[in-house]
């Protein structure tokens, strides 16, 4: 894997400071959608008001509008409490490593959470953030693997430490748990991620001092007249010869007899008897 070196030409105090605030204002984004969902859920309990109609119903007309309402919705505090810190720490992470292309994945993990679900749901109410975070988790993960630059790798690798086991819940196991909102979720994120993996530019790569050399001598090769050529540039000042006619002498192994020992003569070699 090739993980470039960041630049060290920029201003470190500069550089940290640009991180700080980007850090500060996904915290507080990530905050902010987590202070809605308890608000919703203390309104509903406070005021008497009956929201399951909100709430997405798979295969229902009337259940469509689940599927822009339905995160905002919890079953329990237990519920609520289940899904606050992972949004607060995926959304976070998502906001501070790709700015850009959070937004837009936030957006369409939660349509196609949604729209997942309401196709393939089971007849019950279906509600809950648990889509949102499913989706965030994997969206992060495979943008690190196509992004390869050292934030996202980082970032990836926090969250599958963190939230890897989300993946077993994206299949049937508990009753009451809609798998069916996880796994659309999942697959939003997957979506996501392959879109607009690589929107946000990548962080600012340390330069080498070979790679100017090469641009300099492809800009003027004059001011490289004493540079040693290039292998293939270099003419053949030796040929081999070429062989005659004649090429070797094959020497001929007698055959030792079998009937006397040691080295083998020839006829006109061995004495007269």
């Amino acid at each position: 894997m090739d993980l470039p070196a960041l630049d060290p030409g920029q201003d470190p105090r500069l550089a940290r400071e640009q991180d700080r605030r980007r850090l500060l204002r996904a915290v507080l984004a990530s905050a902010a959608f987590v202070a809605l969902l308890w608000w919703m859920h203390l309104a509903r309990h406070l005021w008497g008001q009956d929201l399951d109609a909100l709430a997405l119903r798979p295969g229902e007309p009337w259940g469509l509008i689940g599927i822009l309402t339905a995160p905002l919705l919890h079953a329990s505090v237990a519920h609520l409490v289940s899904n606050t810190l992972p949004l607060l720490l995926l959304g976070s992470l998502a906001l501070a490593t790709l700015p850009r292309a959070t937004p837009r994945a936030l957006g369409l993990i939660w349509l196609l959470a949604g729209a997942g679900t309401w196709l393939i749901g089971r007849p019950s109410l279906h509600l809950g953030a648990s889509g949102l975070s499913h989706g965030l988790m994997v969206f992060l993960f495979l943008a690190g693997l196509i992004r390869r630059d050292r934030p996202a790798i980082a970032t990836a690798l926090i969250t599958f430490f963190l939230y890897g086991g989300m993946l077993l819940t994206v299949l049937p196991r508990e009753p009451g748990v809609s798998w069916e909102y996880h796994l659309s979720g999942a697959v939003g994120g997957l979506v996501a991620a392959l879109l607009w993996a690589r929107l946000d530019p990548p962080p600012p790569r340390k330069r080498y001092s070979w790679e100017d050399e090469d641009d300099a001598r492809a800009e003027d090769p004059r001011d490289h007249e004493f540079e040693p050529p290039a292998p293939q540039d270099v003419p053949v000042l030796w040929q081999r010869a070429e062989p005659g006619p004649t090429r070797g002498v094959v020497l001929p192994f007698r055959r030792p007899d079998a009937d006397t020992p040691g080295p083998a003569r020839s006829p006109a070699e061995r004495p007269d008897q």
